[in-house]
């Protein structure tokens, strides 16, 4: 089965889900859903990502809107503390999202929301980023145009996400076992 002429194959476009476990937590980067639209995006983010973790807000952005650079490919650019110039000087200032990974402790998260910048395009924006928000050191940046962003919606949250605090999580080891039975050999 094929894709229709310029449309990606699989279920649509892939969305990056960030979720936010509790009032005054950052959001974070939990992974990515295909979808159509940005409303089966959340929808979609929901289920998968919301189903028994806890969760109060969850966002979705396009993955092509996402300019998603590593502290390896900065260094690679020459200069480990700045962005590489890129051709992002002309136009309105627009908000970004700012998103930075600075540990590999939890593999989960790839990254925090941590905090906004101002900026003419995505390569301005990670250069006012480095700058905003210099610790810890960064392994990983992510600017994302807040236009692009699409939040759950605030007036539903407790019917978006109360049904998932009611319901227990275990882990397999949780689950009592049998131990399988021998059969004893007769003669």
């Amino acid at each position: 089965m094929s894709a229709a002429p310029g449309r990606p194959s699989g279920d649509g476009p892939r969305w990056e889900v960030f979720k936010q476990d509790a009032a005054g937590k950052p959001h974070q980067a939990v992974g990515s859903v295909h979808a159509a639209d940005a409303e089966h995006a959340l929808l979609m983010a929901r289920s998968v990502h919301a189903r028994r973790p806890a969760a109060v807000s969850l966002w979705v952005a396009p993955a092509d809107a996402v300019l998603s650079v590593t502290a390896e490919q900065l260094a690679a650019a020459g200069d480990e503390g700045a962005a590489p110039a890129h051709g992002d000087t002309e136009g309105a200032p627009q908000r970004y999202l700012v998103f930075r990974k600075s540990s590999h402790r939890r593999a989960i998260t790839f990254v925090d929301h941590v905090g906004e910048v101002t900026a003419v395009g995505p390569w301005a924006a990670l250069r006012a980023a480095i700058v905003a928000f210099p610790e810890p050191p960064a392994l990983a940046w992510w600017i994302v145009p807040s236009e692009r962003v699409s939040a759950s919606p605030d007036y539903e949250a407790a019917a978006w996400f109360e049904p998932a605090r009611a319901k227990t999580y275990k882990q397999q080891s949780a689950y009592g076992t049998t131990a399988p039975t021998r059969r004893r050999r007769q003669g």
